[in-house]
C-alpha cells in the first residue's frame, strides 16, 4: 500500500515545487514534472510512494534517470535536429523511463519490485514515479541524492560503492542503447551524456539494479515526503500572506541569502550539461553569483569565495517563494537566494570528493554553510 497518493492536481503542485525546490537549479522542469504525473492520474492509476521497510531485502530495485541538458535549443540545432528526423518525438520522460526500465529487468532476467529516484529534481523524480505506476510496481519514499546533481557518481551508490552497470537508455525518438561496460564512473557518465546529446534531449535511463537491502542501506530516506511538505508549505504561507521563505528556513535550518534582482545571466550548453552563472544583486550592492553546471554548485559574495556543494544553493521566485530551475531564470527576475545544508552522507570525505567544488575543476575546499554564515 502506498504511504502516500497524490490524487489531486493541487497535490502533485506541491509535491512538484518541492522537489524543485531541492532540485538546487536543475533535476528536470516544473512542468514536465507535473505533466508526467497527472497523465496518470487522468488514466485513473494512482501515484505516489512506499515505506522503503515494505520491501523486502531479497527484491530486486532499480534506479532510473534522466540524462542531458535542459538548455534552451538554438535554431542552429533545430535545424541540425531536422536533418537527423529529431522532429516528432513518441516517449515521454515516464515512457522513457519505464522502456529502460524493462529493458534492464530483460537483461537481468528478473523483475523489480520497486524504483528509487535518483535524485531530486522536478522531472526526474515526478518521472520515476510515473514510470513506476506505469510498469505496476512502486516508488519509494526515498532517493540515492538528496538533491539534484549532474553527474551519476555524484550519488549514494558510488560513495557505498554499489554496482551500476548495465546502464539501459531509451530516447524521445525511440534510439536505445546499452552500456555493457565502462572503465569507471566517469566514463560510465561521459557515454550516458553522449547518448543523451546524440538525439539533442534527455534520454531515459536505468541501472543500479541492486537488492532491497542494498537500497535501504544507501538510501536518502523520506525525501519524497519531505519535497511534498516543502511545497506544500511554500504555498500555504503565500496564501496567508506570509514570507514563505521565512517558514523554509525555519523548517530546515536553512539562510535567506539574499533578496534582490538577476543582473547577469551567463550560459551555453555542452555535452549534455547546461553549464552557466547568475548574478544577483540586492538594493545596498550586495552581490551573489552563482556557477552552474546543470544545478547551482559555486558562489561568491562580493567577489569572494561563498556558499558551494555539496550543500545547496536554491534561487526562487521572490513573489510566490517558488524555486526556479536555471534555464528558467532571466535578468531582471527579483529572486530570493536561500542556502541549505547537504545530507550527511555527502558531508563525509567521498561525498565532498564528488560533489565539493574540487570536483568542478575548482581551487577551492569545501567550508560548510554553517561556518560559512556564522
Amino acid at each position: 500500500m502506498l504511504r502516500q497518493v497524490l490524487k489531486t492536481r493541487q497535490e502533485v503542485e506541491d509535491f512538484v515545487n518541492g522537489l524543485v525546490f531541492f532540485g538546487t537549479g536543475g533535476g528536470g522542469t516544473r512542468v514536465n514534472g507535473i505533466a508526467s504525473l497527472m497523465a496518470m492520474i487522468d488514466a485513473g492509476i494512482e501515484v505516489g510512494w512506499v515505506d522503503p521497510a515494505t520491501i523486502p531485502d531479497d527484491a530486486r530495485t532499480i534506479c532510473p534517470f534522466l540524462m542531458g541538458s535542459i538548455a534552451p535549443k538554438t535554431p542552429e540545432q533545430l535545424k541540425e535536429m531536422e536533418s537527423f528526423g529529431f522532429t516528432n518525438p513518441i516517449y515521454g520522460e515516464k515512457d522513457q523511463l519505464a522502456k529502460a526500465v524493462t529493458a534492464l529487468e530483460e537483461i537481468h532476467g528478473e523483475k523489480a519490485k520497486c524504483l528509487v529516484p535518483i535524485e531530486l529534481g522536478g522531472a526526474n523524480a515526478a518521472a520515476c514515479i510515473a514510470a513506476s505506476a506505469i510498469n505496476g510496481i512502486v516508488t519509494v519514499d526515498g532517493d540515492y541524492t538528496g538533491r539534484a546533481i549532474p553527474e551519476i557518481q555524484q550519488t549514494t551508490p558510488y560513495i557505498f560503492e554499489k554496482s551500476l552497470l548495465p546502464i539501459t537508455t531509451c530516447d524521445a525518438f525511440g534510439n536505445t542503447t546499452t552500456i555493457t561496460g565502462a572503465i569507471n564512473w566517469h566514463v560510465a557518465e561521459r557515454i550516458g551524456k553522449h547518448i543523451a546529446a546524440a538525439s539533442f534531449s534527455l534520454a531515459g535511463e536505468a541501472g543500479f539494479f541492486l537488492t532491497g537491502k542494498e537500497m535501504k542501506e544507501i538510501l536518502v530516506h523520506g525525501t519524497m515526503t519531505e519535497c511534498y511538505e516543502i511545497g506544500k508549505l511554500i504555498r500555504e504561507e503565500r496564501e496567508a500572506g506570509k514570507d514563505p521563505f521565512e517558514a523554509v528556513v525555519k523548517r530546515l535550518g536553512g539562510w535567506i541569502l539574499l533578496k534582490g534582482k538577476v543582473t547577469k545571466k551567463e550560459w551555453y550548453d555542452r555535452v549534455g550539461y547546461y553549464w552557466g552563472a547568475h548574478t544577483m544583486t540586492d538594493d545596498s550592492g550586495k552581490e551573489i553569483k552563482i556557477w552552474f553546471k546543470n544545478e547551482n554548485h559555486v558562489s561568491w559574495l562580493n567577489g569572494e569565495y561563498y556558499v558551494t556543494s555539496p550543500d545547496m544553493l536554491i534561487i526562487a521566485n521572490t513573489k510566490t517563494g517558488e524555486a526556479y530551475t536555471n534555464d528558467t531564470i532571466e535578468e531582471g527576475m527579483e529572486v530570493t537566494v536561500i542556502g541549505v545544508k547537504a545530507r550527511d552522507v555527502f558531508r563525509k570525505q567521498r561525498g565532498i570528493d564528488v560533489l565539493g567544488p574540487r570536483a568542478f575543476g575548482f581551487d577551492l575546499d569545501y567550508k560548510p554553510i554553517e561556518e560559512i554564515m556564522g
